[in-house]
């Protein structure tokens, strides 16, 4: 019998230890009762826009431009490239082709070359030849002040026609989602979506419309001053203590 008895004793000393050892079952994203990111109560998404106009009161759009359509073709070279290149680029090219109708009749060869340094010359070429055309033929030689005209033109989605009706027209069409936007809208739980469509839509129900455009461009200034992807600055952080990502270096 004593046999017997220490035999079970060590069966549950194994069964426990197992237990323990054992991983946990993953635990499901927390969500409100409409299916939204836990981290999205109003209160809580206040507090951070607050911290946001504390830390970036006067942050707005880096890429240098002098109208509408420059910003545009701005935008349209910032993808896949930093704005600093970007910026230096501009600084000639804009001298060598004025406006619309200089670019949409330019030497594709040419204008490759000019913009090279910003990446994917070839297809960026094509997005700002095609679109320079459409503006000149169909919108009178200006860039369309709708979301629904300015997606007609040729490289033209979302966030560029974000960047531009916000930031040039003063339109609240939508948010900004750039990889910044995106990387720190999901570590400050405001959305569990990867893509930057329905990111924008999350964005969109829990962030004021009037908080629109300087929301972006005050996240944006975040990522890139504060918010790295790889080893973000916590301890210079604002935003800190209404942070909970998993990767945070504090």
């Amino acid at each position: 019998m004593a046999g017997k008895a220490k035999k079970k004793t060590a069966a549950k000393k194994r069964t426990a230890l197992a237990k323990r050892k054992a991983p946990k079952p993953a635990r499901k994203a927390k969500t409100d009762k409409i299916g939204r990111a836990a981290g999205t109560d109003s209160k809580r998404v206040a507090a951070i826009l607050a911290k946001l106009e504390e830390a970036y009161p006067d942050a707005t759009c880096e890429l240098r431009h002098e109208n509408p359509f420059q910003l545009l073709v701005s935008t349209i070279l910032s993808a896949q490239c930093t704005d600093v290149r970007v910026n230096q680029v501009a600084e000639t090219l804009y001298k060598k082709y004025p406006d619309a109708k200089a670019f949409a009749y330019a030497t594709p060869s040419e204008l490759e070359m000019e913009i090279r340094p910003t990446g994917f010359f070839r297809n960026k070429t094509k997005s700002v030849m095609g679109a320079s055309k459409a503006i000149l033929e169909r919108f009178g030689g200006e860039v369309p002040r709708t979301m629904e005209e300015i997606l007609t033109l040729p490289g033209v989605a979302r966030k560029t026609g974000n960047v531009v009706l916000g930031t040039a027209y003063g339109i609240t069409s939508g948010i900004v989602v750039d990889t910044h936007v995106l990387r720190l809208s999901k570590r400050l739980d405001l959305t569990r979506n990867e893509d930057p469509k329905k990111v924008e839509q999350d964005l969109m129900q829990v962030i004021p419309r009037e908080k629109w455009i300087q929301f972006s461009h005050q996240l944006i200034w975040h990522g890139r001053r504060v918010c790295h992807a790889r080893k973000p600055k916590c301890t210079e952080c604002n935003l800190e203590s209404l942070c909970y990502s998993k990767d945070k270096t504090v």
